[in-house]
């Protein structure tokens, strides 16, 4: 079942936007300097306040108001949002009362309902129509291949106590099948009772919602959850931030409860219980990519249902109070337990990191309907890696490490990017 908030429900929201722009920077005693001072991949890419959280909500009233169509510019500027976040959290850090995400996401909805996005966002939605995937050249008939010789149950036949949910880049680009198995090996080996979707198995959909394609989200919410019930599975384990986030938070909101985990915590819960343990020394000194959906908006939803009301015909307010999803409780600690684990290991941070981490540039689609704006983005925070000093860049969700791989920083020089896993595996 779907929550419909429309366009014009965020109206109040648009209004009482007071132009702080702290959409567009990292909480002031938060900034480390001035280089790495922003949040919003937009605004600092295109250099234009209707690209940030505060211009897409001024653009909202004048396109409700009629004062302007959704032209082609406008589709520009409303798609050009990842959807990571970072205005979201320093909005709600400055201010609380305004939901600067869930408005853009609407702003998408509304401007894909009118024919308005770009072709390459079509034929991801189309393939994900006919074979169950964003990506590109896919079949569905081979989305399990990875899992060969694995020994996972089949939960259309068999149960387990944990449904192993890859996700479509891990399922389907070679580079990154061999972390797939390596997550798949470490559980078992630790125990873990772990099975999959077999021939059920099919993108969670999630990217498709921060889109702005939200029927095409809601068709495959409705399988997945719907699939996973029937097989009665109890929990998920994923090593897609992206997959982790649409299961414990979007699909949440439909009122489909999946208990879900990313792959990190589990391996971080059997750490800490000793049936994990890292005996090899890995001489290397690394850094950490949050990823947006598994930090800032990784934290669990709570559903509400109150009013919204003024105190003193000022303050807005709500009854009962509101959950505040200000990315405090995201997953920060269990990959950085992980890497401060391995011996020999050297572990240095980034300025911009947990709820205030730079996007790598691959959310909201933009890899796909805008590559030079989504290269930008991943370039830069190769940029602030570098200047850590750190030698590989580790990231825990397959979407950063394709994105940053094929990144730069502001000297022309690569870095190497690894999947936590890689180093866990070397490790133990």
């Amino acid at each position: 079942m779907s929550m419909e908030i429309t366009l014009e429900d965020f109206r109040p929201m648009m209004e009482r936007c007071s132009n702080c722009l702290a959409c567009k920077w990292t909480p002031y005693e938060k900034i480390a300097s001035n280089r790495f001072g922003r949040n919003c991949p937009s605004a600092g890419y295109y250099h234009f306040n209707t690209y940030s959280a505060r211009g897409r909500f001024q653009l909202g009233q004048v396109l409700l108001d009629g004062r302007s169509d959704f032209t082609d510019t406008a589709a520009e500027a409303i798609h050009s949002c990842m959807a990571c976040g970072a205005c979201d959290i320093a909005c709600k850090i400055t201010r609380y009362n305004l939901e600067p995400l869930d408005f853009n996401i609407a702003l998408k909805e509304r401007a894909v309902s009118l024919g308005k996005y770009y072709p390459a966002q079509k034929a991801a939605i189309d393939q994900l129509e006919r074979e169950k995937t964003l990506l590109p050249g896919e079949k569905q008939s081979d989305r399990t291949g990875w899992a060969k010789d694995l020994g996972l149950k089949d939960l259309t036949a068999q149960s387990a106590e944990y449904a192993f949910f890859a996700g479509c880049q891990y399922s389907y680009t070679p580079a990154l099948q061999g972390q797939a198995r390596r997550y798949v090996k470490i559980l078992q080996d630790a125990g873990v009772d772990l099975g999959y979707l077999g021939n059920a198995d099919m993108c969670c959909g999630g990217r498709a919602k921060q889109m702005g394609f939200k029927d095409a989200f809601e068709k495959q919410a409705a399988h997945n959850g719907n699939a996973l019930k029937a097989m009665g599975v109890k929990t998920v384990v994923t090593p897609c931030a992206d997959c982790c986030h649409a299961f414990r938070r979007q699909y949440a909101k439909l009122g489909i409860d999946v208990k879900v985990v990313h792959a990190v915590e589990l391996l971080d819960e059997l750490l800490a219980s000793g049936k994990l343990s890292f005996h090899r020394k890995v001489d290397l000194t690394v850094t950490y990519h949050d990823p947006c959906h598994l930090g800032r908006l990784g934290e669990a939803y709570t559903p509400w249902d109150g009013t919204e009301k003024k105190v003193l015909n000022q303050v807005h307010t709500w009854d009962p109070p509101r959950p505040r999803y200000a990315g405090t409780y995201g997953v920060y600690d269990a990959p950085r337990n992980l890497l401060k684990a391995i011996p020999g290991l050297r572990f240095v941070e980034m300025e911009r990191i947990k709820e205030y981490a730079w996007c790598c540039g691959a959310g909201g689609g933009c890899s796909v309907s805008n590559p030079e704006f989504s290269g930008a983005t991943a370039d830069e925070r190769v940029t602030e890696a570098q200047a850590t000093g750190a030698e590989a860049l580790v990231a825990a969700c397959p979407w950063c490490v394709q994105n940053l791989r094929r990144a730069k920083d502001e000297d022309g020089r690569q870095m190497q990017v690894l999947d936590i896993v890689d180093l866990v595996a070397r490790a133990l």
